[in-house]
């Protein structure tokens, strides 16, 4: 099979052009959180997604304009909670998972059931992205883009010495904001193509592949970056020539990935 064929079909065109976007934000956001260990903040919003987007087509609204209201808001609240000396982020970001989850199953539940829409919301395709929804993926995707590399030396100072950023002037709360509001707005424009179950795997696989072999926080961003592309592009075109469901054939390459840079750093530091 002629895997440059599929470059011919508008509906790939459009599931390449909004995933190689995707994963840029979605790699260059999984850095500080891995390093935060916040890693689990994109499966929690994800889930939050899930419930959003029953919610959205119980209603019968568009569910992408629903969900992000709903997935930034639920990310301010994880904040919130992740702060409180009564909680902390692991505890958190389990209990409103968990509640998100549960709420968007007895909505489904209770009023369209496991339509096909939800099925590509839920564990994603390719096929069910429009002009539309690439049109807002790319627009949300610069914007997320943009904004991550004006605050990148705030991001870099509050990732790893948060108590030394505040002292320096660096208004930390803010950046946090900064980084759940566009991780917020990453998943939800991922979940149409990946799934609301796997786009957390975008955020926490290339961060972790990419410090296998780098140290310095500028070369593990970049190596991250480029590893989140090229595992999707690869992932693509594994799915379309032995047509696999592309979110998990992404996920696949991703742990491939890992598997490889792992290995790599063992025998450099063996030699």
């Amino acid at each position: 099979m002629n895997i440059l064929q599929m470059f011919s079909y508008p509906f790939m065109q459009r599931a390449l052009i909004a995933g190689v976007l995707v994963s840029l934000c979605a790699a260059l956001l999984g850095v500080p959180l891995v390093l935060k260990r916040y890693s689990m903040i994109g499966d929690g919003l994800s889930h939050v997604s899930f419930g959003a987007l029953a919610i959205a087509v119980a209603l019968g609204v568009t569910p992408l304009y629903f969900s992000i209201p709903v997935v930034i808001l639920a990310a301010f609240f994880l904040l919130r909670m992740a702060s409180h000396p009564h909680w902390n982020s692991d505890a958190a970001i389990a209990a409103v998972s968990a509640s998100a989850l549960a709420i968007g199953i007895l909505v489904i539940s209770r009023t369209t059931g496991m339509t096909t829409d939800v099925d590509n919301y839920m564990f994603g395709s390719v096929l069910a992205m429009t002009k539309g929804d690439v049109a807002l993926s790319v627009i949300l995707s610069v914007t997320v883009l943009a904004l991550y590399l004006l605050f990148y030396h705030q991001i870099f100072a509050v990732t790893f010495d948060e108590t030394f950023a505040r002292a320096t002037g660096t208004k930390a709360q803010l950046i946090n904001s900064v980084i759940a509001v566009l991780t917020a707005v990453t998943v939800v424009i991922g979940m149409r193509m990946m799934g609301a179950l796997l786009i957390s795997s975008l955020i926490i696989f290339p961060a972790l592949t990419a410090m296998r072999i780098c140290r310095s926080f500028k070369g593990v961003v970049i190596c991250s970056a480029v590893v989140s592309v090229v595992c999707f592009v690869i992932g693509m075109a594994a799915s379309y020539a032995f047509e696999l469901p592309s979110g998990a054939a992404i996920v696949i390459v991703n742990i491939i990935a890992f598997a490889s840079f792992s290995f790599a750093a063992l025998l450099k530091k063996r030699a």
